[in-house]
């Protein structure tokens, strides 16, 4: 994992996921490309993965000594906490070193969750009788019925996928691999891509495996995908803010409200901790307040 990697990825998502201007994704960019040189420079080249609070206070430091503007020194500490933030949520780490930075307060993300009429919405807003919208569709369904990273979805290939015992090998972070159930409904509209649109297309040596292809037959880009969503989101007129990781989210929220036991989701998504995973108890803690609330005797027997 190298810096530019990560602020590549970083890029991406604040430009399609969180709608950036470009002067304030410009300045983003640029703030984390100094840290980079900071850490290449000072600190013996250390990756986003181990800086520590410690080496990011110091380096917020010496920024300060140099006379900028509290403006300047407030904008480094967010561009820096949304980083870290984003690592977090792309488990490139389990901590967020940012957090006890002093400055602005950006609160705790949490992510989107898409409702289920949310995301019949956005699946009614495909094409679905042209070849491109059944791919589309195929693309959604598995995000949202596998709950895989959108790494994870353009580098399926044909041969992980057992129709027969329902089921897709998936190689996630840190070439971890797992076994993701496929349900039937997802099962039958990938057979329908691969044998009605896939086989039209002139596919590329290179990529003769790889389930999901572009128009020249070669895979698909990380940024395509994101496209993808957000044109489709806005066509169904849905206003949250929706990336590949979205469905993600919703896949594991959804089996978490309907009973599912946390290790069980923590294994189908791949975490390599349940802390990771426990960021989807927010919504069952929200439920239970709720439940306590409207139920408990203590409420109801002084309600009013």
């Amino acid at each position: 994992m190298t810096w530019d990697e990560k602020i590549k990825d970083f890029e991406i998502f604040l430009r399609f996921e969180r709608n950036f201007s470009e002067n304030t994704l410009d300045a983003y960019i640029r703030d984390i490309k100094k840290l980079k040189d900071y850490a290449v420079e000072e600190l013996d080249g250390v990756g986003p993965e181990a800086i520590t609070y410690d080496n990011l206070q110091e380096y917020i430091f010496k920024l300060s000594k140099q006379k900028f503007s509290e403006r300047s020194q407030a904008r480094w500490i967010s561009s820096i906490k949304a980083f870290f933030k984003y690592l977090v949520e792309e488990e490139v780490r389990n901590d967020n070193p940012s957090s006890l930075l002093e400055g602005p307060k950006l609160g705790l993300y949490l992510p989107d969750t898409l409702s289920l009429t949310d995301i019949e919405k956005i699946i009614d807003a495909i094409e679905k009788n042209s070849d491109l919208g059944k791919r589309n569709h195929c693309i959604i369904e598995v995000l949202y019925g596998c709950g895989l990273r959108v790494s994870e979805l353009i580098d399926i290939k044909i041969s992980n996928i057992n129709f027969k015992e329902k089921y897709i090998k998936v190689s996630g972070k840190g070439n971890k691999v797992r076994l993701v159930p496929l349900a039937q409904y997802t099962a039958k509209l990938l057979k329908e891509y691969i044998n009605e649109v896939r086989s039209k297309l002139k596919i590329n040596k290179k990529h003769e495996d790889t389930l999901f292809l572009n128009s020249r037959g070669t895979s698909m880009s990380r940024v395509i995908v994101f496209i993808i969503i957000k044109e489709l989101t806005d066509k169904a007129g849905v206003s949250k803010k929706i990336s590949p990781h979205t469905f993600r989210h919703s896949f594991a929220t959804h089996l978490l409200q309907n009973g599912a036991d946390l290790r069980f989701i923590q294994e189908m998504l791949g975490h390599s901790s349940i802390t990771t995973t426990g960021i989807y108890t927010h919504l069952k803690t929200e439920e239970l307040r709720d439940v306590i609330l409207n139920f408990h005797p203590r409420n109801t027997n002084f309600a009013g």
